[in-house]
C-alpha cells in the first residue's frame, strides 16, 4: 500500500472513536469557560496541552483555585501513561527525524496509540502514516470542538449529558487492552482507587490512582517474571 492509502486507512479506523471525542472536546470548552478561563486561554490551553484527561482535571483544579504546584503535579500524574505509551510505540518510529519524532510525541494520544500499535502488529504498514491518520484527525476534531465549547457551552442545556461521553470514550479503550494479569491489575487497581478517591480535595484521589495501578502492574509483571 502506499503513504497516502495507508494514511487514508488510518483515518477510517479513527472514525468510529471521534463521535466520543466530539462530547469531549466539548465539554473541555464548557468547562474552561465555566472555571474562569478566557476564551484565548481556554482554546490556548487545549493546543499546547492537548490532553483531554489532564485538561479537564486541570481546568477543574483552576477552578477550585487549586495551587498552580498541585495542578501542574496532577496534570504530570495523569499524564504519565503517555511515557509507557511512547516507550512502547518509540521502536516503531526510530528511523524518523528528531522533527518527526517530536511531532509524532504532540500528537500521541491514548486513541491514536492504541488504534496504531494494534494496528502495527497486523500486515506491513506505513507507519508513521497510519499513525498520522489516526492523530491528525484527533488533534482536529478535538480543536474545532474545544473552540465550540468555548463559543457555545453556556447554551448547552443542562439535561444534555455531555460528561457521559468522557468515561464511556476511556472504558472503549480500556477494555481491549486488559490483555493479561498485571494490565488488568493496573486496571482494577487503578480504577478502583480513582473512584474511591474521587471525593479527596484537588483530585489527588485520580493521581493516588494512577499511581498505585502502575505500582500494581509493575508488580504482578514482576511475580510473572
Amino acid at each position: 500500500m502506499t503513504r497516502r492509502a495507508d494514511f487514508l486507512e488510518g483515518v477510517r479506523t479513527v472514525a468510529p472513536v471521534l463521535v466520543g471525542v466530539v462530547p469531549f472536546g466539548l465539554v473541555a470548552g464548557a468547562a474552561a469557560v465555566a472555571a474562569g478561563l478566557a476564551p484565548v486561554q481556554a482554546v490556548g490551553l487545549s493546543v499546547v496541552v492537548f490532553a483531554g484527561a489532564s485538561q479537564l482535571a486541570a481546568i477543574d483544579l483552576l477552578g477550585s483555585g487549586a495551587p498552580l504546584a498541585v495542578v501542574v503535579a496532577t496534570v504530570l500524574v495523569v499524564n504519565l501513561r503517555m511515557t509507557m505509551y511512547s516507550a512502547s510505540i518509540a521502536p516503531h518510529f526510530e528511523e524518523l527525524t528528531a522533527r518527526l519524532r517530536t511531532l509524532v510525541a504532540y500528537l500521541l494520544t491514548d486513541q491514536a496509540y492504541a488504534l496504531s500499535v494494534t494496528r502495527f502488529r497486523g500486515r506491513e504498514v506505513s507507519r508513521v502514516a497510519f499513525y498520522l491518520g489516526t492523530a491528525v484527525p484527533l488533534w482536529l476534531v478535538w480543536q474545532v470542538c474545544t473552540v465550540l465549547g468555548v463559543v457555545v457551552g453556556a447554551n448547552v442545556p443542562g439535561w444534555l449529558p455531555l460528561g457521559f461521553a468522557v468515561p464511556l470514550t476511556f472504558l472503549a479503550l480500556l477494555v481491549p487492552t486488559i490483555e493479561d494479569a498485571p494490565t488488568g491489575a493496573a486496571a482494577a487497581v487503578g480504577g478502583g482507587t480513582a473512584t474511591l478517591g474521587a471525593g479527596i480535595p484537588f483530585e489527588l484521589g485520580l493521581m493516588l490512582g494512577a499511581t498505585l495501578g502502575i505500582v500494581a502492574g509493575l508488580a504482578v509483571e514482576e511475580v510473572r517474571a
